[in-house]
């Protein structure tokens, strides 16, 4: 069959601090993060959105070392994951692409063009799907698969979610095990599951499985930790006025104060890699907000990185894709089974839930002030030296 490749797909993240005001403004470059009725809004939206939160993302930044380390990691795990297959006599080579940053998914197909892949397994570092994740890097290789006769030529399959994979809560379950004996009491310990949290439209109105996932996904790794452990699952990173989906991790740690937990192990079950989210928002923010809140003991299991059983998940969901049909572009991207995936494709002029995808208020009246401000020469950007 030629050569085969599996491509890891990624947000990607700055790596030094100059790259933080680029990487925002990629990001929020996205239509699938803030879509506006017109297309020449996008980008000036996105340069005021990135010059405004910039700062603040530098300084949160510094706070862990003045990059990201997620490009690193997922290296390490593409490398390991070569290099286990390579044992089993498998000759697969992974290629990593990132959503907002280098090596952008763009710059990875390429080299796949290069080495003349001719059957490749696309795999989300998602285990489980949203529309703002897994299904923007689809739809952008959706695009690219269209345009360019060389790509139709190569044999392709999704792996859209895999959160309930068995090698996969294999791993968490261990990490989880290997942080509850480093607390005196074990069965005390409240465990508190911290997954990124999306707008609540996605779920209602677009159909998005993100959250029942999340949901199975926290039941599947309890039943397979085996323990009488309470629990409690809430939603962390929510950006703008929107509502997101709830608990929001903040809240649930201070009512978990009030009912004076003391003994607390947090678990970013959305999460495979250490990033911003892990390293500087659990570790540092919410670390204090839940020892304001009266929790003394508060300790976070690790990112699986590459954790041998993790590893084993992303090998073993590469040749088991490869087995089946393949799942291809237009069954994920545009399903048929009564969802109204992406509804964001119709959009309504003003503040509509339609509108509101992210931070998307904010973005309209941001974009409203950024052309007062443009056309009368006075304002707040002005002000402090951004215009």
């Amino acid at each position: 069959m030629g050569r085969t490749g599996v491509l890891l797909l990624n947000l990607g993240g700055p790596e030094k601090l100059e790259d933080v005001r680029p990487f925002l403004y990629n990001l929020f470059s996205d239509p699938e993060i803030i879509r506006l009725p017109s297309p020449l809004l996008q980008k000036p939206l996105a340069w005021l959105i990135s010059t405004l939160r910039s700062k603040k993302s530098e300084a949160n930044y510094k706070e862990i070392g003045g990059g990201s380390p997620l490009l690193q990691i997922t290296e390490a795990q593409a490398e390991a994951m070569q290099e286990k297959l390579k044992q089993q006599g498998i000759d697969i080579k992974v290629y990593v692409g990132m959503r907002y940053w280098h090596p952008f998914t763009e710059e990875a197909i390429a080299k796949i063009k290069a080495d003349k892949v001719q059957r490749l397994v696309i795999l989300p570092l998602y285990p489980h799907f949203s529309i703002s994740t897994s299904g923007s890097s689809f739809r952008i290789l959706e695009e690219m698969w269209l345009k360019d006769p060389e790509l139709q030529k190569i044999e392709y399959t999704l792996v859209p979610s895999w959160y309930d994979h068995a090698n996969y809560l294999a791993s968490m379950t261990d990490l989880i095990k290997q942080e509850l004996e480093q607390f005196e009491q074990p069965e005390n310990v409240h465990i508190f599951f911290s997954a990124h949290g999306v707008p609540k439209s996605y779920v209602t109105e677009a159909g998005d499985p993100y959250q029942a996932e999340i949901e199975k996904c926290t039941q599947l790794i309890m039943k397979s930790l085996n323990t009488s452990n309470p629990h409690t699952l809430a939603y962390q990173s929510k950006v703008g006025p929107v509502e997101w989906l709830k608990p929001y991790t903040e809240d649930a740690l201070v009512e978990l104060g009030e009912k004076e937990i003391k003994d607390l192990l947090v678990v970013p079950i959305s999460f495979v890699s250490e990033h911003i989210e892990t390293l500087q928002e659990i570790d540092l923010e919410y670390r204090e907000i839940a020892q304001e809140a009266g929790i003394k003991n508060f300790k976070r299991v690790p990112a699986p990185n590459t954790h041998a059983e993790f590893i084993n998940a992303l090998c073993n969901l590469t040749t088991e894709a490869l087995d089946k049909n393949p799942l291809l572009f237009d069954e994920v991207t545009h399903p048929k089974k009564n969802m109204k995936m992406y509804p964001q494709e119709k959009w309504e002029w003003g503040l509509t839930t339609a509108a509101e995808v992210w931070n998307g208020r904010l973005a309209m009246l941001g974009f409203v002030a950024l052309l007062i401000e443009l056309m009368s020469g006075h304002g707040p950007l002005h002000f402090v030296g951004l215009l």
